[in-house]
């Protein structure tokens, strides 16, 4: 059985339109409504970058986990989106995508754990800037925690980053730099 969970209300009835569990429950990564020992495998894809605490959020996957079973994450790490980070600083020195944690802050939250952890880059082509930078809303990667002044993207702004953006013959990529993890549950 397959249950999904989210903060967001919206994704959550996202998911149950895909049908893509059995149950759906609101709540937080950083305190799962769930009882101790209740799962076989928690899984986390592409979340807890957006956490305050990496090492409590891993905590609580693995505490809903029954012995000799798993956790199971994806993250980004700060090397990820280096052409949209190179294409802003061209044009301003403000940030406009959230910095994430390395690869060694991520390895440092698993210690004394039973874990594994690859890392994987993945560069995804795109015909233009735009095209790229939307592609990131789907994640949540620009939405900042703090020091955010919100502006529309004006046809000049967006011209500038256009050219600042660094291509490969004519293509726009936007590589994530990602971490993979399992944990076994004692």
């Amino acid at each position: 059985m397959v249950t999904a969970l989210d903060l967001s209300a919206g994704m959550l009835a996202q998911a149950q339109r895909n049908d893509a569990a059995q149950h759906y429950l609101l709540g937080d990564i950083e305190a799962l409504p769930l009882p101790d020992a209740c799962v076989d495998l928690a899984w986390s894809n592409l979340a807890v970058q957006w956490c305050d605490d990496l090492r409590a959020a891993i905590g609580e996957l693995y505490r809903v986990a029954r012995p000799g079973g798993r956790v199971a994450f994806s993250t980004l790490l700060a090397d990820s989106l280096p052409e949209l980070n190179q294409a802003w600083q061209a044009i301003d020195d403000r940030p406009h995508a959230n910095r994430f944690l390395s690869e060694a802050a991520v390895r440092a939250a698993l210690r004394g754990l039973r874990a594994t952890g690859e890392v994987h880059q993945i560069s995804l082509p795109f015909a233009d800037a735009l095209s790229a930078m939307r592609s990131l809303k789907g994640i949540g990667a620009t939405h900042l925690h703090q020091g955010r002044t919100a502006a529309p993207l004006g046809r000049g702004k967006l011209r500038e980053l256009q050219l600042a953006w660094p291509q490969r013959q004519g293509i726009c990529p936007l590589t994530y730099s990602l971490f993979t993890g399992v944990i076994e549950r004692d």
